[in-house]
């Protein structure tokens, strides 16, 4: 019987790496990103459901809702969340069955769909939206000087600026 030797995966990760990122370049801010994003999304989410029942991701539509001054076509409303747009149609449903929005549809056809705060939306949002930004304060904004918070807008407009018009 031949045993086979498990593959160096982390040698092969390290050629993949020298050969896309010479010298490393940037991998490490990378890796920092990638924690501290999945780390604060984490603590939001536990946080803001311990205290006021609502998802991170519920408080999103809700908040991209509002911002858009109460309503957006589905297809928006998906692209400016921070979940994916297979997930958008389940959790819509889900906040209509909360009476937090409605759905209409816009069309004659009836292609078109709508996504409307109702009042126990905004009232959901309202009670939620301080909770939040304490949140956001203290896990973020109180450990970053006002100049790296500059900084830090800076770097990720124009990451997303190129990452959108490439």
């Amino acid at each position: 019987m031949q045993v086979r030797s498990k593959p160096d995966v982390k040698a092969v990760f390290d050629r993949l790496t020298a050969k896309e990122l010479p010298g490393r370049r940037g991998l490490e801010a990378w890796r920092s990103l990638l924690r501290a994003h999945a780390t604060l999304m984490r603590q939001l989410d536990t946080d803001l459901e311990k205290k006021t029942g609502l998802a991170l991701a519920d408080f999103d539509v809700l908040a991209q809702l509002a911002l858009a001054g109460g309503e957006l076509r589905m297809t928006d409303l998906a692209a400016r969340a921070l979940i994916s747009r297979s997930g958008m149609t389940r959790r819509v449903a889900r906040l209509v069955d909360e009476g937090l929005v409605r759905r209409a549809d816009t069309d004659a056809d009836g292609r078109g769909v709508v996504v409307m705060l109702t009042n126990a939306g905004v009232a959901r949002f309202t009670d939620a939206t301080p909770v939040h930004l304490r949140a956001v304060s203290d896990l973020f904004v109180a450990r970053l000087s006002q100049r790296e918070l500059a900084a830090l807008k800076s770097v990720m407009d124009k990451v997303t600026v190129d990452c959108t018009f490439g």
